[in-house]
């Protein structure tokens, strides 16, 4: 049987309005079965992200609608959150799409991601390098993983998708499936 996952928790400080929690030191999380959370399962996710009120902001929402590939799944989210942090955990590869300001870059770009630990965690928002770190700290692995941003140039409130922002969102689509074919062989 495979090592079971071990967490380490703070205990909770007493406060105005608080009580005082006592809390394990140790949280102990079991693997199923004695696989770890890295040969769990042979999933593929892409996770798109952006607030669909603001027009091209939408863009990594809308790649993920549009992904209809088997064997990946795909999730439409408005921002990153730390919950996510499970998803990835049971995926063998990850690709994250954002929209970006097309000052910073005319062309969609494709980064190849590692967990980055200085990144915080801000409220209840998240950049992918530090959902990879939260995701490792948490479980003792993270998923291979790249980011996908693509150009926009209208992020007032609407709708509609600039001329620059649906050409990207189909080199996105096919980025994606670029990124998938080079990595299905070590994935099985």
């Amino acid at each position: 049987m495979a090592t079971p996952l071990k967490l380490h928790t703070e205990l909770v400080t007493e406060g105005e309005g608080f009580k005082k929690a006592k809390l394990p030191k140790t949280i102990i999380f079991p693997c199923q079965n004695g696989i770890s959370p890295q040969t769990m399962n042979q999933t593929l996710i892409v996770i798109g992200y952006g607030n669909d009120l603001r027009s091209d902001d939408s863009i990594g929402q809308r790649v993920a609608k549009a992904l209809h590939l088997s064997k990946v799944k795909s999730i439409a989210v408005h921002q990153l959150t730390p919950e996510l942090a499970e998803v990835l955990v049971n995926s063998d590869l990850a690709i994250f799409v954002d929209a970006c300001l097309a000052s910073e870059s005319s062309q969609v770009q494709v980064e190849f991601l590692t967990p980055e630990s200085s990144s915080m965690i801000a409220g209840h928002t998240a950049n992918p390098r530090s959902l990879l770190a939260l995701t490792q700290a948490i479980y003792g692995y993270y998923p291979p993983a790249w980011w996908i941003k693509v150009p926009g140039v209208n992020f007032e409130l609407g709708y509609s998708l600039s001329p620059i922002a649906k050409t990207g969102v189909a080199i996105a689509l096919q980025k994606i499936t670029q990124i998938i074919e080079e990595n299905s062989s070590s994935l099985l």
